[in-house]
């Protein structure tokens, strides 16, 4: 016997593990396949992986003892009560209604697929229809209990400040080759997260996420700064209003935290105690 997440009423009791599929084949989803190894996630039964590269998937599904998927309709075929995403923006998009009409819950990792406020929108009118919710993983940040709170309190003053290395920042508008040679940190960006999710929409999942618990977007502050010989990244998130602020600061070398944010989540939607 155990918990699980019952439509809109709450918990109720449900006999039996719970399926699940996961969306994505590289070292996120892996991590996922490491907490089954560990015994950390025993109230589920992992059915089935799906990924875009064959060798990839089959090696990782292997690994798991469940079924390789090469498309998101053989893994909706495995019957997943849950399909936890560790793929990429454009696989939420690109899925993420199709999951839920089956009434299979979901939980996203890739929060920069919710910058867009109309598919943000629908997806949470599939998930309404269909009985089932969307999960959002917390990823390299926290503290959305918090942010949310404040945020009921009154209309919040929020901002990220994020420090990056000049590397983090390659392949982007932001990035300039005199932020490799230079010794000084540069204040490379400044404005709200709607402009920075615009102009970095694969590297800001951080401003989507704080955004959606903070504040609206267009509300957000954010300031990015590009730091010689940084490793990883450091996001400050604050939120305030008259006599209660909040400060939120992770930093991280690696993307591992992300996929552990997966699995904190799968095992709080089983657990009869919540945090």
């Amino acid at each position: 016997m155990k918990w699980a997440a019952g439509g809109f009423g709450g918990m109720e009791v449900v006999m039996g593990k719970l399926r699940l599929g996961i969306l994505g084949n590289g070292y996120l989803a892996g991590i996922v396949v490491e907490a089954f190894e560990k015994g950390l996630l025993p109230e589920y039964e992992l059915v089935g992986i799906m990924g875009r590269t064959p060798e990839k998937t089959g090696a990782l599904a292997e690994r798991a003892g469940c079924a390789p998927c090469g498309s998101i309709g053989e893994l909706l075929d495995r019957k997943p009560d849950y399909i936890a995403e560790a793929a990429s923006v454009a696989a939420v998009r690109d899925y993420a209604v199709r999951i839920l009409e089956t009434k299979c819950g979901l939980v996203v990792l890739s929060i920069g697929a919710f910058a867009d406020r109309n598919f943000y929108e629908q997806v949470g009118k599939a998930a309404a229809a269909n009985g089932v919710r969307v999960h959002i993983a917390s990823g390299a940040v926290g503290g959305f209990d918090v942010l949310r709170t404040i945020a009921l309190m009154g209309q919040a003053k929020a901002g990220i400040e994020t420090h990056k290395g000049p590397k983090s920042l390659m392949n982007t508008p932001l990035f300039e080759e005199s932020l490799l040679a230079g010794e000084e940190e540069r204040h490379v960006f400044e404005g709200n997260a709607k402009e920075a999710i615009g102009l970095l929409p694969t590297k800001v999942n951080v401003a989507v996420a704080a955004s959606l618990a903070a504040a609206d977007p267009e509300r957000m502050r954010m300031d990015i700064y590009s730091v010689p010989g940084f490793v990883g990244d450091d996001h400050r998130i604050t939120s305030e209003i008259d006599g209660v602020k909040a400060v939120v600061d992770i930093y991280s070398s690696t993307s591992a935290i992300a996929g552990w944010s997966l699995v904190a989540v799968l095992r709080n939607l089983v657990s009869p105690i919540v945090f």
